[in-house]
C-alpha cells in the first residue's frame, strides 16, 4: 500500500492504531473551573495548567468572560497548541486544549524556509513596559497587559520609572530619610493600596467605588495581579536614576526587584517586538 508516495505496510498500520489507541487511554483530562473570572483570568489559568501538563494531556475549560471565545482560538493559535473543541451555553463558554507541540517548533520549521529578516522578527519574543504613571486604573492596565503577553510566551519586563515606583513600594516599610527625601517619602502613596484612580477620584470615593466593583465583577486586586505576574516570570526593575531624584530606597520595594538604569531598558527593548508607555 502506498500513502502520499510511500510504500506503508499493513503491519505498520495496526501498529500506528495500536499506539493511537494507547495514547488515548493514556491521555489525561485537567478540569479548569474560570467562571467568574475577568480577563485576563482564565487565559492565565489555561496557561499554568498547560505548563504543567504532558503533551497528549487536554485541558478542559469552563469560562464567562465573553471575551474568552475570540482569545482563547488567538491564543491557542499564537502559542501552537491544538483547540479541539470551543463552545457555548447559557452564557458559559466550554474549550477543550491538547498540548503538543509549541510555537518554538513552528519557528524552526519556518525560520529554515525563510530569510533572516523573517526569521529575526520570529525570534522577538520579548515585551518591554515602561510603567510611568503611578494612578491605580493605568498600573491595573499595565498588569493585565503584561500577564497577558506572558501567557502568549513573552519575556516580559516592566521599567518602573518616576510615580510608577509607588506601585513598588511596600506598605509598611520604614527608612530613615532626611530633608526633602523625607518630603518626597510623606506625600507619595506607600504601595498599591494607597494608589488613587486618574479620573473621577472624587477625594478617594472614586477609587473605592472602582475596587468594589473589581471585587464584585470576581477581577483581580492590584496587589494579586503583581504576585501573579512574578510567578509567571514577569521582571520587575526600578530606574536608578528616578529612585534617586525622589528619595526611593531599594529597602522600601517589594521583594524580586531589580534596580537598573535606562540602558538596561533599552536593551531589552531592542530585543523585544513589543514596547509600551503607561
Amino acid at each position: 500500500m502506498e500513502l502520499n508516495g510511500c510504500k506503508v505496510s499493513r503491519a505498520d498500520i495496526n501498529r500506528d492504531k495500536e499506539g493511537i489507541k494507547r495514547a488515548n487511554e493514556n491521555t489525561k483530562r485537567i478540569l479548569v473551573d474560570a467562571r467568574g473570572l475577568q480577563c485576563p483570568g482564565p487565559i492565565a489559568r489555561v496557561f499554568e495548567e498547560l505548563d504543567k501538563a504532558n503533551y497528549g494531556d487536554i485541558v478542559e475549560v469552563m469560562a464567562t468572560d465573553v471575551g474568552f471565545s475570540k482569545d482563547i482560538s488567538s491564543w491557542c493559535a499564537r502559542m501552537g497548541y491544538n483547540l479541539i473543541g470551543l463552545t457555548g451555553d447559557s452564557g458559559i463558554i466550554n474549550a477543550q486544549i491538547e498540548k503538543n507541540e509549541k510555537t518554538d517548533i513552528k519557528k524552526d520549521c519556518l525560520i529554515n524556509s525563510t530569510n533572516s529578516m523573517f526569521s529575526n522578527s520570529l525570534d522577538k519574543k520579548k515585551a518591554t513596559m515602561v510603567v510611568f504613571s503611578g494612578d491605580l486604573d493605568r498600573a491595573i492596565a499595565s498588569f493585565i497587559i503584561a500577564t497577558g503577553a506572558a501567557s502568549m510566551g513573552k519575556e516580559v519586563t516592566m521599567f518602573f520609572t518616576f510615580w510608577g515606583l509607588n506601585i513598588l513600594r511596600k506598605s509598611s516599610s520604614r527608612v530613615e530619610k532626611k530633608g526633602i527625601e523625607r518630603v518626597f517619602g510623606m506625600m507619595m502613596p506607600k504601595g498599591v493600596n494607597k494608589l488613587k484612580i486618574s479620573k473621577m477620584n472624587m477625594g478617594g470615593i472614586g477609587t473605592k467605588l472602582i475596587k468594589l466593583v473589581m471585587k464584585n465583577k470576581n477581577v483581580d486586586d492590584l496587589e494579586l495581579m503583581m504576585s501573579r505576574a512574578q510567578k509567571m516570570g514577569v521582571k520587575f526593575v526600578a530606574c536608578s536614576m528616578s529612585m534617586d531624584i525622589m528619595g526611593i530606597k531599594a529597602e522600601e520595594l517589594v521583594d524580586d526587584v531589580e534596580i537598573a538604569g535606562v540602558a538596561s531598558y533599552l536593551s531589552e527593548a531592542e530585543e523585544g517586538n513589543l514596547n509600551l508607555f503607561i
